[in-house]
């Protein structure tokens, strides 16, 4: 498996054997020069980071080309389906940058002609109204060694069916009573072909054909067919979908209507998450997390509220590729795609997360200097800004070590440091309480090292960041890490669920962070890096100007090596 680079400059990717195709069907004159790709989302979940790979992948082909792009939502199943989720689901794919302009595409537009195309098949004696239930129709479909077995209503006559079909439709039976099941053949290896059902009598709500049905199509019925509606000349699907297609592909012949191309590629899987939209509902449901955007959750809405930008993802779909075979994905991808886009745009603060309060002695009381500091070290035109310093300041707890080896560059006694953009300060003195924990440093300060060089030209290894203790504002800070302790948490363990996979602590909450002053007016989703400590984001939800809450979008590559 190979690991993120840190190199500035990338190999040129190849073409991936979607696109191979796609340029061997335009050198061919196929569907006269057009490439036109949706994105089918069945509105019944948020939407994860896996699919972002078919969303930039169809829309990124449909832009390469010079083509079209659909957004359609494949809505067949009312019981499952919110319009709650077909406002998310536009809403995230929005924020990730295809455009599907006026193309915005429902299945349940399709339920006339569906409907029409079912009498069709009907009346050529390719489908049959079926009396079996659920339990009966299973028994009756036989195992992936044995072939299935003909329903005793498999031969009804096409004008008994047409009949039957009708009643379906006008709520003459009861749910569950008949089903509408394609002809084709229930010996065939392939399990999918053994006469699938086409309609079920199902009574539920929809969210927009409302009571107007009391039948809906099966998603395979409908799949392939809206495609052809809509003049999908690549149907790209995950490999999930392989086994279907000779199904789709006999209902476009069948019918004899236009046969969209499928092609199927790998889906993504990541270490450290699951992405089954069941196990996803569960952890929400059951409240193992706070919403389908708790920044724990690797929802696109999950990772937007934790401070992932669009293109973060998208550039972490690109370096990922395009494969025909499933695999599993390193976290550390996804996490080197927003640090290299956070690492150029984030403009930089100081933030202590554990403060431990250092006095200086010899610095003057009541004293107060405004020092300047670099937004960013390596983009001057982001400008500076002045930062308090006093007598008083708040460092890592961290940063200091009563009993340190030698190769701990930071605070202990005797030693010196340089404090960002301030001066060289050694620890004197260490202040503990009743139960011996270090409470307050006590050091001495160079006044001849102001902005971190020493005129003698002395060095220091270490360089801490602080904030002035007067001047800290005091703000909650939460710091996430994986949801799953395990890389592949979908697996259970023996005897339990994956629910038993769950991290206790994949959330910190700090609610006495120091942060200097010129945070206090941060306004919901700012980015920052806080220096030595990773990236910020203002939660877009909690964080209120003059009371950030900042989430810890990611840690910075160096601390996040030292972690794993």
């Amino acid at each position: 498996m190979p690991t993120p680079t840190d190199s500035a400059e990338e190999k040129k990717p190849s073409r991936n054997f979607i696109q191979q195709i796609i340029d061997a069907d335009l050198a061919a004159g196929k569907n006269d020069g057009q490439v036109h790709t949706r994105f089918p989302p069945e509105p019944n979940g948020y939407l994860h980071i896996g699919h972002a790979k078919s969303i930039c992948l169809n829309s990124g082909l449909a832009r390469e080309y010079g083509g079209k792009f659909n957004l359609r939502f494949d809505d067949t199943n009312p019981a499952k389906e919110e319009q709650e989720y077909v406002d998310a689901i536009t809403d995230d794919i929005r924020w990730l940058g295809a455009d599907w302009e006026d193309r915005l595409c429902f299945s349940s537009n399709y339920f006339d002609q569906l409907y029409d195309w079912a009498v069709q098949l009907i009346q050529a004696g390719k489908a049959y109204v079926c009396d079996l239930d659920a339990e009966q129709m299973r028994e009756y479909r036989g195992t992936l060694t044995e072939p299935g077995r003909d329903s005793p209503f498999r031969d009804r006559s096409p004008e008994e069916n047409a009949s039957l079909f009708a009643q379906m439709k006008a709520g003459d039976f009861p749910d569950g009573s008949h089903t509408l099941r394609a002809k084709i053949d229930m010996a065939s290896p392939n399990v999918n072909l053994r006469d699938p059902v086409m309609y079920r009598i199902k009574r539920a709500h929809h969210h927009r054909t409302g009571d107007t049905w009391c039948i809906y199509p099966s998603y395979d019925f409908t799949h392939g067919q809206s495609d052809s509606i809509e003049g999908i000349t690549h149907s790209i699907c995950t490999l999930e979908f392989e086994n279907h297609r000779p199904l789709y592909d006999w209902f476009c012949e069948s019918l004899g209507i236009f046969h969209p191309q499928q092609i199927e590629f790998a889906r993504l899987n990541l270490t450290y998450t699951v992405m089954s939209k069941r196990l996803l509902l569960q952890l929400v449901n059951e409240k193992h997390v706070d919403g389908w955007d708790d920044p724990r959750m690797l929802t696109l809405c999950g990772l937007r509220r934790r401070g992932y930008t669009a293109a973060s993802i998208r550039a972490f779909c690109e370096r990922i590729g395009v494969a025909k075979f499933n695999s599993t994905i390193d976290m550390a991808w996804l996490e080197d795609a927003i640090r290299d886009d956070l690492n150029t745009a984030a403009p930089r603060a100081m933030g202590v997360l554990r403060p431990l309060k250092v006095v200086i002695e010899n610095y003057p009381e009541g004293q107060v200097e405004q020092l300047e500091a670099a937004n960013h070290p390596q983009n001057p035109e982001m400008g500076t800004r002045t930062v308090p310093f006093a007598r008083e300041i708040y460092v890592e707890q961290g940063d200091f070590m009563e009993d340190a080896p030698r190769k701990f560059f930071r605070l202990s006694v005797g030693r010196e440091v340089r404090l960002r953009y301030a001066y060289f300060i050694t620890c004197t003195d260490v202040i503990k309480d009743d139960q011996g924990n270090v409470v307050e440093l006590r050091c001495t300060y160079d006044p001849e090292t102001k902005g971190g060089n020493a005129p003698d030209g002395r060095k220091v290894k270490g360089t801490l960041h602080w904030v002035s203790a007067q001047h800290a504002l005091s703000a909650e800070v939460r710091l996430y890490d994986y949801l799953f302790g395990t890389e592949a948490p979908g697996k259970a363990p023996e005897g339990g669920t994956f629910l038993d996979n769950l991290n206790p602590d994949s959330l910190e909450v700090l609610a006495d962070a120091k942060l200097e002053p010129s945070l206090v007016d941060a306004d919901p989703c700012s980015q920052f890096q806080f220096e030595r400590n990773g990236y910020f984001f203002a939660d877009p939800i909690d964080s209120k100007p003059g009371k950030p809450i900042f989430n810890r979008t990611a840690t910075l590559r160096d601390s996040w090596k030292k972690k794993r």
